[in-house]
């Protein structure tokens, strides 16, 4: 069973914490949601614990999930993202994934997000709104291990282009999966470059395999949306991904 955050219904571990809280007086419960609070700020600062391998960078899973078909506003968008949590080290990236389900076993209309932390998975956000991303269209059964590679690459910091990387999103559709990469100069023409030939790369693709860049002021111009003629040319021309 899956969560709102995308996360097995067997791996909480907060249920004896919960009966321990229901039992607590009202002076006890107002302490416990200070504390909560004080935490959550907290959690802004990530580091890497004793003997941990950290990352060039902290990192932020992100889920969300939407009705298809139904407009979505920014502000509803940024509604329906929920946190997953922030890591600092290769230890806190595996005790996160661990517990995550796997894109392939997704239903509906739902995404993953591993972004660089302080950076929403919105085109609207300031580390985002110059740049754009690379999609790659999967046919459904890929997404799991074309998403593992792809983060792994991430936080192995394979792509070699500096501080340009903002994140990687898996997006899981009725007919079929899409993996985006996002980063932040799209005029920059040599560093999306790399980025398609890195991601050609640890994605093992064919050569014939269609990658589309899309900058984000288009993504707003069109949030979602293809014109009838584009949208009939992609479903007769584009090969999706074929990977035995």
């Amino acid at each position: 069973m899956l969560n709102d955050l995308g996360l097995k219904d067997d791996d909480s571990g907060d249920h004896d914490q919960n009966e321990e809280n229901s039992t607590q007086k009202d002076g006890e419960k107002e302490k416990t949601e200070r504390d909560k609070s004080q935490s959550s700020s907290k959690r802004k600062a990530v580091v890497p614990g004793p003997a941990e391998h950290p990352l060039q960078y902290n990192y932020t899973f992100w889920y969300s999930r939407r009705t298809p078909g139904r407009p979505t506003s920014s502000q509803s968008y940024e509604q329906n993202i929920k946190q997953i949590g922030t890591f600092a080290s290769v230890e806190q990236f595996w005790r996160f994934y661990s517990h995550m389900v796997r894109p392939g076993d997704l239903t509906g209309h739902s995404d993953f997000h591993l972004f660089k932390e302080g950076i929403k998975p919105m085109w609207e956000d300031d580390a985002n709104k110059n740049g754009g991303k690379w999609i790659i269209r999967l046919r459904k059964g890929l997404a799991s291990r074309c998403w593992e590679n792809l983060i792994l690459a991430l936080l192995g910091e394979q792509f070699m282009v500096g501080e340009e990387i903002c994140g990687a999103v898996v997006s899981v559709r009725f007919q079929e999966d899409i993996i985006s990469i996002w980063n932040k100069t799209a005029s920059d023409q040599a560093t999306t470059a790399r980025i398609r030939d890195t991601l050609r790369r640890v994605l093992n693709l064919p050569p014939n395999t269609i990658m589309e860049y899309k900058t984000h002021t288009d993504s707003i111009k069109m949030p979602g949306r293809l014109g009838p003629q584009r949208l009939l040319f992609q479903n007769l021309w584009k090969p999706r991904l074929n990977v035995p």
